[in-house]
Order: C-alpha cells, then structure tokens, then sequence
C-alpha cells in the first residue's frame, strides 16, 4: 500500500371564471352539470349597501384587469386557481342524487370513461365497480342509505368492466354530522405503481432466496458430513470443512443484513448513530483486509489530504459504505485501485465535510449505465453479487445527509465519490 499527502482538496391568485352556458339536457331528459360545479346550495352573498360593479376575472402573471376565458372546470380555490383537470390523481364528485357532477382528465384516463359521456350520469352507471369477490361495490357501500355515522371508505383495489383494476377511496360529504350525503367524492388511482412495488418486492425474495440457496447447501452438506462420518476425517480435513461453514455462515449473515438495510432505507427508519470517525484509519484498515486476504499491497494507492476536519458518523455504515466501494473496485475493476481522502465543502451553505473517491483502472462503467448504478439488482458483470450493495451504499451516504456520484476516473475506470457533512451534534455546536 502507498501512501501519499498532499494540499487540502479543491471543494466542488385567480378569480373565479365565468361560468359556461348550461348544457342541452341528454337523452334522459337531465341537465347535466358542468363539471366540478360548485354546490348548488350555496346562498348568494347579500348586496353591499353601495353597488360594486366586478372585475373581470385575472389571470396568473398578467397585467391587472386583464381577462381570460372560462375553462371546462371551475377553479376549486379562487385565490390558488386549482383546476380538477391539474391533479394527478383521479377526481370524481356525485351531488346528492347520485348523479356526476366532475369527472376530471386524471379520471377520465384512468377509468378509459369518457368524462363528456360520465357527466350527468348515476355514479353506479357510470363506474361499475365491483371487488375482487364480484360483488357490486356501490350496492354493497350504499354511500346515500347506509350508516349516517359513516365518513367515507378507504382505498381499495377494484374492478371495472373488463377487469381494468383501479384503487378507489371515497369521502362522504354531510351539511351536519349524521345528516344526508350531500356530496359523494371519490379518489382514483392506477395500480401500476403498486404493481411495479410488487414486482420490485418479489424480485427481491427472489434474489435473496438464489443467493441464499448455495451456502445453505454448502452448510448442510459439511455439517451433515460430519456429523455422520467424523471419525473419518482428519484434524485438517475437519477444520477446512469448518472453515468453508464459517464462511458461508457469514454470506448468509450478510445478506440478511442487506435485507434488513434495504427495508429500513425504503420506510426511511435508517437510524444512524453519530460519534467522531477517524475515516483514514477506517480506509487503513480496509485495505489491510484485502491485503491480508491475498491481494498485493502494490495494488492500492492512498492519499489524505491535511487539515480534514472532524467528522461525526456511524462508524458501523462509514465501514459499510467503504467495504463496498473498495470490494466493488477490486472485484470489478483493474489496475492500482486509489482511495483519496480529502477535505471539502459539503452543502451549498459552506458546511465542512469529507470527501472521499475510490477509482480504479479497469474498463470502468459505460455510460448508459451510468444512471442505474445505484438502483436495485444492478450489476456492473456477471461475477456475484446480489446487486443490492450500490443501492445500500446510496441509502447510507443519504442518511448522513450527503452525497455520492459515479463517474470515470482519470485512467479510465470507474470512480465513485462520496460527500459527508461534519455532522457534528447540535449539543455541541
């Protein structure tokens, strides 16, 4: 291993809108509403003693006075401007007869309903809905004659004709409580956000359950071996088979730990336990490891720069995040393998922090690739690994409040670098 040091681091209000003629009444004879209209009980306010002739309604940015044309749905909130066609979830209201008084755009993709043809038209004809079991979902809720105690439903996945699924959650609206629905409001979504996160979750299990199928067969075997013939082996033969259960008793730890990390890095339960790091003797001791482990000492290159300020973080995830970077750059790369440590400035408000680059001198990482580096079950070859380990990196540099990015390294390989705030405690500040 060499050494070197050198100078410090460089651091790197809308009104409402006119509302539109009403519609021709359809074919059964109803006049729908125009969509989202506003309650349709709703008391005019009593003139003011003195006459006030209003302005014409403003739109966002323009000059005073200046007017626009009316859009399909009224603002909800006359000081944001908020149109139902601008959220991104699916809007759907029915007035107290039942009937769609807004189907907004969201809605109207994804539902594949038309809003012009749901308009006007009884909630229960319009969404079809029925549960999982085939049972009619509005029938079996009876949002207008069922409990007067009751406020709503929460989300659940169900079917429309064709089996199109979607997740819908409803909220009744009441003038007092315990008194008639007066307005049903239905949200909507699509499941295909839920089905990626199971897709994602099932992928998982099973590359944990592949990588942890060879060394439980691999510790079965051995123990099984002797258990049933250990007369027959000698001291040696019986401590190398020991030895290979150890090893493959620590993989399977690992890769439980991995588990645990990524399911507290995805609830964002994280927790990180914050005391003063030495991260030079910590990049010591790592490299030390792999030359222990049979690697050449010639074949890694550190540099700390002076004056690194002091740093507050989990010594337990500061090894964790090194250990990968350094494993990655000896398994997946070539060439002198150059850990820098440095310091730098870590926010754009000028707080200390420590950087740190681990490069190597293999083919390094292609540059389509470059942007999935630190997503799930990427893996830069074919040579191990679970592909769990970037992600992990990422989640662990984040939680300490900094950052790190990927790139090509001077000499062509791949080269990561991680950006850690002080963190030095607020009691102590």
């Amino acid at each position: 291993m060499t050494v070197g040091t050198g100078s410090p681091a460089q651091a790197r209000s809308t009104a409402p809108h006119a509302p539109e003629p009403p519609p021709a009444p359809d074919s059964t004879g109803h006049a729908p509403e125009p969509p989202c209209a506003p309650d349709s009980t709703a008391h005019a306010p009593e003139p003011d003693a003195a006459a006030h002739t209003p302005e014409p309604p403003s739109v966002p940015g323009a000059a005073p006075g200046a007017g626009q044309a009316a859009p399909s749905h009224p603002s909800f909130d006359a000081g944001l401007g908020i149109d139902p066609d601008d959220l991104p979830d699916g809007l759907v209201v029915a007035d107290e007869t039942g009937r769609i008084i807004c189907f907004n755009a969201a809605a109207g993709r994804i539902t594949a309903v038309p809003p012009a043809a749901a308009l006007g038209r009884p909630l229960d004809e319009a969404l079809p809905l029925e549960d999982l079991k085939g049972s009619r979902w509005w029938p079996l809720t009876d949002p207008y004659g069922g409990l007067a105690t009751r406020r709503g439903q929460p989300e659940r996945n169900l079917l429309l004709p064709g089996g199109r699924e979607v997740l819908v959650s409803a909220r009744y609206v009441r003038d007092h409580p315990n008194g008639p629905v007066r307005r049903l409001v239905v949200s909507l979504r699509g499941t295909e956000a839920r089905r990626r996160n199971e897709r994602s979750h099932a992928e998982l299990i099973a590359t944990v359950a592949h990588e942890l199928r060879s060394p439980l067969t691999s510790v079965k075997g051995f123990t099984a071996t002797l258990l049933d013939k250990w007369e027959r082996f000698t001291d040696d033969q019986k401590r190398l088979m020991l030895e290979t259960v150890d090893a493959d008793a620590g993989r399977i730890k690992r890769l439980i730990a991995e588990l645990l990390d990524i399911s507290r890095i995805d609830s964002g339960r994280l927790e990180v336990r914050r005391q003063p790091v030495d991260i030079a003797a910590a990049v010591g001791r790592h490299v030390h490891a792999h030359t222990a482990g049979g690697q050449s000492p010639d074949r890694f290159f550190v540099r700390v720069r002076p004056d690194l300020p002091e740093l507050w973080a989990d010594p337990d995830k500061i090894d964790q995040i090194l250990g990968n970077l350094l494993e990655n750059a000896v398994r997946h790369g070539e060439g002198t393998v150059t850990i820098e440590v440095a310091p730098t400035t870590a926010t754009t408000d000028g707080e200390k922090g420590t950087e740190v680059t681990v490069s190597d001198e293999g083919p390094g990482i292609p540059e389509e690739s470059m942007g999935r580096v630190f997503t799930r079950f990427w893996r830069g070859s074919k040579r191990g690994g679970t592909g769990l380990g970037l992600y992990i990196v990422k989640g662990v540099v984040e939680a300490h409040g900094g950052t790190i990015t990927v790139g090509r390294g001077r000499r062509g390989g791949a080269e990561f670098r991680f950006i850690l705030p002080v963190g030095t405690p607020a009691h102590l500040l």
